[in-house]
């Protein structure tokens, strides 16, 4: 997965789309940071269980008390620093 697609796939949670977001992140599930924005998206949903995985997926911690926009803005960051 390139960062071009995870950028999008923030910037498509960002707006409020997460079912393309999710379409995204989901075409590898392998993937560090694209586990990272599909926990995220799964915060966003309320899907608390779904998300803990997937932050054990990204091998980062599960993020509570952050705000998932926040959390997103700092994913895309860490994405241009590389």
């Amino acid at each position: 997965m390139t960062a071009a697609d995870l950028q999008r796939a923030i910037d498509l949670a960002l707006a409020g789309d997460w079912a393309q977001a999710h379409e995204i992140v989901q075409q590898d599930e392998a993937d560090p940071m694209a586990a990272w924005i599909h926990a995220v998206i799964h915060k966003i949903e309320g899907d608390r269980g779904n998300a803990g995985y997937w932050y054990r997926r990204a091998g980062r911690p599960a993020g509570n008390g952050r705000d998932p926009h926040d959390e997103l803005r700092d994913i895309r960051a860490e994405l241009l620093t590389g």
